[in-house]
């Protein structure tokens, strides 16, 4: 398959799940002269979806720039990008539920909802672990153009990220804000990660392997 349909399956994919998320919001119910309560009601769904919109926008970052530099893709690959894709799809479930939990204020489902969110994240980070590692195996599926050291530099990124995710699923059975900050961390290293990356990448170019 070439690269550019490669891409545009995908961005594809992240462009139709940002739109999900943003359906999650509705009128609220009001009484007449009531509306700004209870829109200001409403704020854990927003606080959820601008988490969740800029974590998926940092992965099609991610995504986009990294694969971008592949010169080819082979049926496996596919098949692990489409398993990557899954997982960033899932992301609209627990943003929901996180939503849902912080309304009700209860410990117990605010726990469950940001575990479950934890556990999405780790399989995100997980499956972009599987892709570098398969291209890290099949080299001739890279661009020539681009230095071994960059590779090299950026591997270890979903395995931190992974890391972060289960210190927040085990941080939350204790304290659920401490298991907010932690994902939270998670998801800003992504961000932190991909400004590396592309730093990383402009110096790669026209390097040799």
């Amino acid at each position: 398959m070439k690269t550019d349909r490669f891409q545009a399956f995908s961005d594809g994919i992240f462009a139709i799940l940002i739109t999900i998320l943003v359906l999650e919001f509705h009128i609220p119910n009001y009484q007449p002269g009531h509306l700004l309560p209870a829109i200001l009601a409403q704020w854990p769904l927003m606080l959820s979806y601008v988490f969740s919109y800029f974590y998926v926008g940092t992965l099609w970052l991610f995504h986009h720039d990294y694969f971008n530099m592949l010169q080819r893709i082979d049926r496996n690959l596919n098949m692990l990008n489409l398993l990557m894709l899954f997982s960033i799809t899932l992301i609209d479930y627990p943003m929901s539920l996180v939503a849902d939990a912080l309304t009700t204020g209860n410990r117990q489902d605010m726990q469950t909802a940001f575990i479950v969110y934890d556990l999405v994240a780790l399989f995100i980070s997980a499956t972009f672990y599987l892709m570098y590692a398969y291209l890290h195996h099949h080299q001739a599926l890279k661009n020539p153009g681009v230095s071994m050291a960059f590779y090299t530099a950026i591997k270890l990124d979903p395995v931190r990220s992974v890391t972060i995710y289960a210190l927040a699923i085990i941080a939350t059975f204790w304290s659920v804000w401490l298991g907010v900050i932690l994902l939270a961390s998670g998801i800003i290293f992504h961000f932190v990660a991909y400004l590396r990356m592309s730093h990383q990448l402009e110096q790669a170019k026209g390097g040799t392997q």
